[in-house]
């Protein structure tokens, strides 16, 4: 009797344990936590940076008014994240065919010690030609994303070497420069272009 009394406290224990957890997960990572505070782009009219392409030319958030853009950081070292994203996003186009003409798809890196305009042409010519890339001075980078809500952070590395953490998810907007929603990292084609037709179905509908 005592052995069975035990065993049912231990497992109202576990469940007790389990509906904690449950609870506190909901809270504060699930569909139950509040929205942070802030972290929501700005519109891009309210963005104030200025960098350069990969054609050398002057930049910034308001290039990207008029057609609806995509937006997502990276590093040209990025061993993973990086070009899977970029393939994606490529893949995405081809499937948009002449439509993705009508968009601004841009990569700016975090890591613009190494990301050179001649090294970002150089990698964003591996992917979808309607890519471009931005690169220019770290405090311009740093307000850059500060406007996107994007976060990134040097680490180093064995051997004095480093490398860098940064936001994986594609920032998708308006043509009016208005945060339609985001992609997330390895977001399934099925639902990712979708979310861009979207976009561009606002740009037509705004039009109108």
């Amino acid at each position: 009797m005592q052995r069975r009394q035990l065993l049912l406290y231990g497992a109202a224990g576990a469940g007790v344990l389990g509906l904690t957890l449950f609870v506190g997960w909901w809270r504060v990572d699930g569909p139950g936590a509040p929205e942070p505070k802030g972290q929501r782009p700005l519109p891009l009219s309210a963005m104030e940076f200025r960098l350069t392409d990969h054609e050398e030319n002057e930049v910034g958030p308001g290039n990207l008014i008029g057609r609806p853009t995509m937006v997502f950081f990276g590093f040209t070292y990025c061993p993973d994240v990086c070009p899977t994203t970029l393939s994606d996003i490529s893949g995405w186009l081809e499937e948009l065919g002449d439509e993705a003409s009508e968009m601004n798809v841009v990569f700016i890196t975090v890591d613009p010690e190494r990301d050179t305009v001649e090294a970002m042409a150089e990698y964003v010519g591996y992917f979808h030609p309607v890519i471009r890339g931005w690169t220019g001075p770290e405090d311009q980078i740093a307000r850059a994303a500060e406007g996107f809500r994007a976060s990134y952070e040097r680490v180093p590395t064995e051997g004095g070497d480093y490398t860098m953490n940064h936001t994986a998810s594609v920032f998708l907007f308006d043509a009016k420069g208005e945060l339609v929603t985001m992609i997330d990292y390895h977001e399934p084609r099925e639902f990712a272009v979708p979310k861009i037709r979207r976009a561009l179905t606002e740009d037509v509908e705004g039009a109108t």
